[in-house]
């Protein structure tokens, strides 16, 4: 049986509670408010059983345990960047579905060691962008806001160096940016997305500054227009990857629903109506995005709007049909859209020695479950 369709019922996650969700859970066993504010310490400070929530009275975390779990996802793989930098993690979740979490170590301002955590929305993801290996592995289901936190709390834990069994120091943060860059398109799984947005921003959270925090998207354009009204100042990104619809169309089958015709006006009104710049992400595949031409057309895409181009070096998988460019040929692209006056970088290859794009871990683990 395939690890995505295991048929397991598993108990709902702690943290897909708010804190008026805990309170009403734990007044319904019968238990004071304020145990609920200390149950939402203890879960923010990565405990992964009610046990160790040594102030609770042994009665409240055994009803706990009955109703929720304090920790569904199961690290089942992890491999380190050769450099030590980067750590990708393929995460067994309650009902036996694989997901995938990239924790990045790199250097800030002033010397200061800067850590982004890449997380997972969906396990797998539907909508099959050509060379990305999630897309590949196929669609499994959305995940909860709760399994979303919890990938976050697991390298929490890792970057202080604390053991499963020991919570995290109190007021310790020890990330600076959350991006939605795993699995998964975050905007299909908009609600839970922005319930585990809300969490690691809220005091009773992670206290995370929104500015911290970037979502990116193949170009939903209904939730775009939707995300633009969001009070929270929440960094966007597109997956672009084309400069035009005939060759967006080959590569990315959404543009055949939202074409660029629409997406960019939604880009060009999120901007107007938040002030913030959208990061456009563009994965080089050789002969077929990476032309000077294209650069060009890019660049009189994007003129005009308040934005940053992404040049990403394509991480072929075993099944790809699309290769990397070569070096020279990036940094021309690069300089093609400098030229033009388009804020970009070329973004280095960080993780590739340990499959760390999107999808590549969990596609080779599935190979290893039997169907």
């Amino acid at each position: 049986m395939n690890a995505m369709t295991t048929a397991l019922t598993p108990k709902p996650s702690a943290l897909d509670l708010d804190p008026d969700g805990l309170t009403e859970l734990v007044t319904t066993i019968g238990q004071p408010r304020y145990r609920a504010q200390q149950v939402m310490r203890w879960l923010y400070r990565g405990v992964r059983s009610f046990d160790e929530m040594t102030d609770l009275p042994k009665p409240l975390r055994t009803a706990l345990a009955e109703r929720i779990a304090a920790s569904s996802l199961k690290p089942s793989r992890s491999s380190r960047s050769s450099d030590g930098v980067t750590t990708k993690v393929l995460f067994h979740l309650g009902d036996g579905a694989l997901v995938e979490s990239v924790h990045m170590r790199h250097a800030g301002a002033r010397n200061k060691v800067r850590t982004t955590i890449c997380v997972s929305s969906q396990a797998g993801c539907a909508y099959g962008c050509a060379f990305c290996a999630t897309g590949q592995g196929g669609y499994g289901r959305n995940l909860t806001s709760g399994e979303i936190l919890e990938q976050i709390l697991f390298f929490l834990r890792e970057e202080e160096g604390q053991t499963d069994a020991l919570p995290l120091p109190a007021n310790s943060r020890p990330v600076t940016n959350i991006v939605f860059m795993g699995m998964g398109e975050p905007f299909a799984n908009y609600d839970n997305v922005m319930q585990s947005i809300r969490a690691l921003n809220a005091p009773w959270g992670l206290g995370l500054g929104a500015r911290h925090i970037t979502v990116s998207t193949v170009g939903l354009v209904p939730q775009i227009h939707q995300f633009t009204a969001e009070p929270l100042q929440i960094g966007l990104a597109i997956s672009l990857h084309a400069p035009n619809d005939e060759l967006r169309d080959s590569i990315m089958p959404v543009n055949r629903k939202y074409s660029l015709a629409e997406l960019m006006p939604a880009c060009r009104e999120y901007v107007a109506a938040t002030g913030r710049r959208i990061t456009f992400e563009y994965v080089l595949l050789a002969g077929v995005n990476d032309a000077d031409e294209q650069a060009l057309e890019l660049a009189r895409l994007l003129r005009g709007l308040l934005c940053h181009v992404n040049l990403i070096p394509m991480n072929p998988t075993a099944s790809s049909l699309f290769v990397r460019p070569s070096g020279e040929r990036m940094r021309t692209f690069a300089e093609v859209l400098d030229l033009a006056g388009i804020p970009v970088t070329l973004r280095d290859t960080q993780g590739g020695d340990i499959q760390a794009a999107c999808g590549q871990l969990r596609t080779s683990a599935q190979r290893l479950v039997p169907d």
